[in-house]
């Protein structure tokens, strides 16, 4: 039997009929249509399907839709503001913290809310703060780098040169 609700995310209050054991993950993506986060390990594990819930990062795999219900819910998509792209993913893209895109959602959402409660982190507390996703591609280098360029604040839009002249993209096999 399905519950009617009201989910607000990223700034928007979408009424649903849910069903009461449906994770905040599948709620967003399969009745709102916001696929940015990812289902990965579906336990909590991978950190890919991170949402900000009240500003606080959560594993919405296994977290409950129903719970979210009057809080707010923060999704990758939401977190450009009225931009196409925000610092954080800019430095994303010119740190080259970026390759198969599959953890970037719930990397950025932790990094966001590191970033909130930590504006001048050091290469440790980034690593912790991001400890709870996991990425299989990029050695975290990258992903490191573009925490502290936004934690700067001088992130240039894209197409601009980047900001650190020895960034170099990684070695690709192939």
């Amino acid at each position: 039997m399905k519950v009617a609700a009201t989910l607000t995310v990223n700034g928007t209050s979408y009424p649903v009929e849910l069903d009461p054991h449906v994770s905040l993950l599948r709620a967003v993506r399969d009745d709102l249509g916001l696929t940015g986060s990812k289902e990965g390990c579906d336990d909590s594990e991978c950190g890919a399907c991170m949402m900000l819930l009240d500003g606080a990062p959560v594993n919405a795999c296994s977290y409950l839709a129903m719970q979210a219900v009057g809080k707010d819910v923060t999704t990758v998509e939401g977190l450009a503001g009225q931009e196409e792209v925000g610092p954080l993913q800019r430095a994303f893209l010119q740190q080259f913290g970026v390759q198969c895109g599959f953890c970037t959602p719930g990397m950025l959402i932790s990094a966001t809310a590191l970033l909130r409660v930590n504006p001048d982190p050091t290469d440790e507390e980034i690593r912790i703060g991001l400890s709870g996703n996991l990425c299989r591609c990029t050695g975290y280098d990258g992903i490191v780098k573009a925490v502290h360029q936004a934690a700067s604040g001088e992130v240039p839009p894209l197409g601009a040169a980047l900001v650190h002249a020895d960034a170099t993209p990684p070695h690709h096999a192939g």
